[in-house]
């Protein structure tokens, strides 16, 4: 199958699985309800991050994993920031970016052909993203876990960021 044929599959099932959401909410009434409960705004952001997910596994594109892992965990945290109303997190929230992309990266070689790389690069983003989330809500606050000492955390990346190229493999 080629990529027009695979990208039109990918397509029509995605049309096919929309139309028929929204028929059943037209038909069941009650379940309008319940989705109305459960389907805040950000939980289509998710959708979005899904839908990008299932595009690239339908066609084969296995790179969509970033993308998708990227849009995805937006939507969770926009989510978790509407339930609890705490939108000041974002000052220090945007620091899981980089660690959506590592887990992305992950994905994407999970599903491609190089799972070690993927594995390799996709976790130096993940600690990198980590660290700097704790730093930056340590100070912006967030939890402050490490209280005045969230500058160990800075020293602590440096020194991981120039000893880990010592350890590569030729």
């Amino acid at each position: 199958m080629n990529t027009r044929s695979k990208n039109n599959l990918a397509l029509g099932l995605i049309l096919v699985l929309l139309g028929g959401w929204f028929l059943v909410l037209r038909l069941v009434p009650g379940l309008e309800v319940w989705a109305d409960f459960w389907f805040d705004w950000p939980i289509f952001v998710v959708g979005a991050g899904v839908l990008l997910l299932f595009i690239g596994l339908l066609t084969g594109a296995t790179g969509m994993a970033v993308p998708a892992t990227i849009v995805g965990g937006i939507g969770g945290l926009l989510y978790w920031q509407n339930a609890t109303g705490n939108w000041e997190s974002w000052a220090y929230a945007w620091a899981l970016i980089p660690g959506f992309v590592g887990l992305g990266v992950i994905f994407a070689g999970l599903l491609g052909k190089t799972p070690r790389q993927g594995l390799r690069e996709g976790g130096n983003l993940i600690v990198i993203s980590l660290v700097l989330f704790a730093i930056f809500s340590s100070f912006l606050g967030g939890n402050n876990l490490l209280g005045a000492y969230w500058p160990v955390l800075l020293i602590l990346l440096g020194l991981w960021m120039v000893v880990r190229p010592l350890f590569k493999r030729a």
